[in-house]
C-alpha cells in the first residue's frame, strides 16, 4: 500500500473530484452582495437564460474553475413582511436557501451588527442543513482592530443563535483582497458533480436578452415611480466594429427603448438628454463587464403605443 500512495501523490490534485453547485449571498441592502458577486465572477461572467432545471432562480453569475463550477443565484431580499406579497417573497427566500448548497451572509465591516442582520441570521439558523459562511465585506474601510472586533461579533452572533459558521471570511471586493480565497473556501462546500453550465461562449440570443435587461434596469433606475414597467428594450443589433485591430475590438450595440406614450419620452431622456446619457454610461459599463469587451452603445427612445396591452407589440418586444 505504501508504494501505491507514493505513486499516486503527484497526480492527486487532478484526481480530486469536480464539484459544482449553487450559492447565494444574503445580507442587508448595501452589504456588498453585488460587488462581491461581480468580483467573484470577474471577467468570466456568464449568465444564461436557458438554465438547467435545477433552479427556478435568477442566475447572477457563474464562477468557472478547473476543479469546480459555482453558480451564484439571486434571492429577493428578506424583510419583515407587512403584506401577503411580502410573506410570499419570504417563502421564496426560505425555499431558495434550502435548495442552494451554501449561503454566504454578507456583513459590512464598517457597520455594527444591527437588528436587520439579526433578523436574517435568525432565519438562517432555521435552515439546518445548508452550510452558512459569514462574509465580512468592505474590510478596506476599517482598521485591523475594528475588523477583529467585527469578526468576533459575527462569531458570537452564530453562537447566540445556536449554529456554527462553516467559515468566517473577511474580504474587500473593491481591493480584490481575498476574493479568490473566498472561492477556495466555498468550493469544498459544494457537492461533487459535473459542470451544470457550458463553459465559455454562450449563444448570442441570451447575450442579447441580458444586454437588453441591463439597459432596461439602468433606464428604470431613476424613474421607477413615474414609469414602473412601461419601458421595453429591444437590442436591434450587436456587431463587432469592422477594421479594428484584433487586440482592440469594439462591439457596436444598437438598442431601442420603447415607451407607451409620447409624454414619457421626456422623462426617459431627461433635461438636455442627461438621463438617457446616464443610462448609456451605466449600462455600458455593465455590458462590458458581462461580455468582457469594449462596447459602443447607441440608444434611441421610441414610442410604441400602449405596448403592454397589444399582443402583436408584446411579441415583437419579446414578451
Amino acid at each position: 500500500m505504501g508504494a501505491m500512495s507514493v505513486h499516486s501523490d503527484p497526480t492527486e490534485p487532478s484526481d480530486s473530484p469536480h464539484r459544482s453547485g449553487f450559492a447565494c449571498f444574503v445580507g442587508r441592502p448595501n452589504a456588498g452582495k453585488s460587488t462581491l458577486t461581480n468580483a467573484l465572477v470577474g471577467q468570466k461572467i456568464a449568465i444564461t437564460s436557458n438554465r438547467p432545471q435545477t433552479t427556478r432562480h435568477t442566475v447572477r453569475g457563474i464562477v468557472h474553475r478547473p476543479d469546480a463550477q459555482l453558480v451564484l443565484v439571486d434571492t429577493p431580499g428578506l424583510h419583515k413582511p407587512r403584506t401577503l406579497l411580502g410573506e410570499r417573497l419570504n417563502d421564496v427566500v426560505r425555499t431558495t436557501w434550502a435548495e442552494v448548497d451554501v449561503i454566504g451572509f454578507c456583513l459590512p465591516a464598517d457597520q455594527k451588527l444591527g437588528p436587520g442582520d439579526r433578523f436574517i441570521a435568525k432565519e438562517l439558523a432555521g435552515i439546518k442543513r445548508t452550510p452558512k459562511v459569514a462574509v465580512v465585506t468592505k474590510t478596506d474601510l476599517v482598521d485591523p482592530k475594528a475588523l477583529a472586533e467585527q469578526l468576533i461579533a459575527v462569531d458570537q452572533l452564530g453562537k447566540e443563535l445556536g449554529f456554527e459558521w462553516a467559515e468566517i471570511i473577511p474580504v474587500s471586493a473593491v481591493g480584490g483582497q481575498q476574493v479568490s480565497l473566498l472561492a477556495d473556501l466555498l468550493v469544498p462546500l459544494l457537492p461533487e458533480g459535473p459542470t451544470l453550465y457550458p463553459e465559455g461562449d454562450l449563444t448570442d440570443e441570451p447575450e442579447q436578452v441580458m444586454v437588453a435587461e441591463l439597459i432596461r434596469e439602468a433606464a428604470l433606475e431613476g424613474v421607477r415611480d413615474e414609469l414602473p414597467h412601461s419601458i421595453a428594450v429591444v437590442v436591434e443589433e450587436m456587431l463587432p466594429r469592422e477594421d479594428r485591430p484584433a487586440d482592440k475590438p469594439l462591439l457596436d450595440i444598437h438598442a431601442n427603448l420603447f415607451i407607451e406614450r409620447p409624454s414619457q419620452k421626456g422623462i426617459v431622456i431627461g433635461p438636455k438628454g442627461k438621463r438617457l446619457k446616464d443610462v448609456g454610461v451605466k449600462s455600458r459599463k455593465q455590458i462590458e463587464a458581462l461580455l468582457g469587451t469594449p462596447v459602443f452603445l447607441d440608444l434611441h427612445v421610441k414610442v410604441a403605443k400602449d405596448w403592454q396591452r397589444d399582443p402583436k407589440q408584446l411579441r415583437r418586444l419579446g414578451f
